[in-house]
């Protein structure tokens, strides 16, 4: 899709969106032709329409012989507007658009909008590249199928670097975002742990990261019995991807590690799932998908950070090699685990994972990115994800992060006395706490094994797959984590 900026008024507009603050004059909205403005008036007055936050209408007006869809958005006060609810606003017109058939968009605005060019550009391509995105390549013949081909905003003045600026930075945000989104929306029989391995050494190319990938020998010679235990039921090998963007050559002492749970997928094991529970178990990589996508960002963004993104990607399933409850396992760092249930598989595999980070790349912060536990769904639903941290500074640059993107975080306490929920008589630790306080002790399991370094754990189970379009989502994956990691990696540079 086009996504551009436009002084001169074409004679034929096939969509039209209007927006404009409530109660705001129609014939003073910039480069609004005249007789658009007289028409959109007469329908306001007549449906007592008054442009309030979040309203929506539409009619057909006739341009000669063509008929144009003139869209109303009611942006409110002005000045209650933020990031979040110009982002949502952007998405409810564009998605509207999108399903009368709309090819070419032409966006007037009648008011100041109270966020910067830069901002305003990014949510332009951003929002209008995710709302119209779609993952039909499985459908014989593709329904609702996006016809947009540009988005064109309307503005006189020719003072549009910043502006432009944020339109390509959005859509770096858009598409890597939408290369996860695909990854998690493939189904298991396509991502494999080799696919997956083989879809980022490709992603390594386009965008210009670096790339390892270790196969079954070289994770026993190093150890990785935690992550090797998980997989051992799947005919699909294991593989670790290491990748690395290292955009401050000079600063290695300031090295962040991505962790992100790569189960392409996860049958619960021998604890095994429901029918429904295992349904889009499929996404259980969705962790490892926003580290890819994450990666392609900052390569593209040529940002000036060191970071090194690893997933450990197996599946767990069941065989007669599949591990056991019951089983002492141990984990790469030495720890010793008792295995009591086998569906919290995820923490095994990334407490691996963290150890590597931390003794092969000599990361010096971490974050780890997990569809981790159903008691995140539980305890935040399907809009925010859980945080856990050993470091509060570090945490209000997520949040600030979060704030910009959307992707709503919320602080759970890593709490010392729930620790008693994974002792052991038989080993060091036990992979699961039990059903009370699960996304904490998930957490307290995986700070076991940071060493004391700054460290942020995000649970995406809840957020990481919708059942039905909200804001700039469809159904299906979200991409969730790669804007909020590309924006905290930028605030870091």
């Amino acid at each position: 899709m086009k996504i551009d900026i436009i002084r001169k008024v074409p004679e034929d507009m096939d969509c039209i969106i209007i927006f404009q603050e409530e109660n705001g004059a129609l014939d003073k909205v910039e480069l609004l032709p005249q007789n658009i403005a007289k028409t959109a008036q007469v329908y306001c007055k007549s449906e007592d329409f008054k442009f309030a936050y979040g309203d929506l209408k539409n009619f057909a007006s006739v341009n000669g012989i063509q008929r144009q869809n003139i869209i109303l958005l009611g942006a409110g006060n002005k000045n209650d507007l933020n990031i979040n609810k110009v982002r949502n606003l952007l998405a409810s017109a564009i998605r509207f658009a999108a399903k009368l058939k709309a090819k070419q968009i032409y966006l007037f605005q009648g008011f100041d909008c109270p966020i910067t060019d830069v901002a305003f550009g990014h949510l332009l391509s951003e929002t209008a590249l995710l709302v119209t995105y779609q993952f039909n390549k499985y459908l014989s013949s593709a329904k609702n199928e996006s016809e947009i081909e540009a988005l064109h905003y309307m503005l006189l003045s020719k003072n549009t670097r910043h502006l432009n600026r944020g339109i390509v930075e959005g859509r770096i945000y858009a598409e890597t975002t939408n290369f996860a989104r695909n990854l998690v929306n493939e189904p298991a029989n396509v991502i494999t742990p080799e696919n997956l391995a083989e879809t980022a050494k490709q992603a390594a190319l386009q965008y210009g990261f670096s790339i390892d990938v270790h196969s079954l020998d070289k994770l026993k010679r190093i150890k990785m019995d935690a992550f090797l235990a998980v997989g051992r039921g799947s005919t699909h090998e294991p593989k670790l991807i290491i990748m690395r963007h290292l955009g401050n050559p000079e600063h290695h002492q300031e090295t962040i590690a991505l962790i992100g749970k790569g189960i392409t997928f996860d049958s619960g094991g021998y604890c095994i799932k429901s029918a429904q529970g295992m349904s889009n178990m499929k996404d259980d990589m969705g962790g490892a998908a926003a580290v890819i996508g994450t990666m392609c960002a900052i390569a593209a963004m040529k940002l000036k950070v060191n970071v090194v993104g690893i997933i450990a990607a197996c599946e767990n399933m069941i065989s007669g090699d599949a591990y056991h409850t019951g089983d002492v396992i141990t984990s790469m760092s030495g720890k010793t685990i008792e295995v009591v249930n086998t569906d919290a598989e995820g923490r095994l595999t990334l407490c691996d994972a963290i150890n590597y980070a931390l003794e092969k790349e000599h990361c010096d912060r971490i974050i780890d990115i997990a569809t981790l536990t159903g008691a995140a769904v539980t305890a935040l639903g399907t809009q925010i994800s859980a945080v856990i941290t050993n470091n509060e500074p570090w945490l209000e640059q997520l949040k600030n992060a979060a704030h910009f993107t959307g992707e709503n975080i919320w602080q759970l306490p890593a709490f010392e006395e729930y620790k008693e929920q994974l002792k052991s008589e038989i080993a060091d630790l036990k992979n699961s706490g039990g059903p009370s306080a699960g996304t904490i002790t998930a957490g307290l399991f995986l700070q076991e094994f940071v060493q004391n370094k700054p460290w942020l754990h995000i649970d995406i189970a809840g957020t990481a797959f919708k059942d039905k379009e909200y804001g700039i989502y469809n159904y299906g994956a979200t991409g969730a984590g790669v804007r909020l990691l590309t924006t905290l990696l930028k605030y870091m540079e």
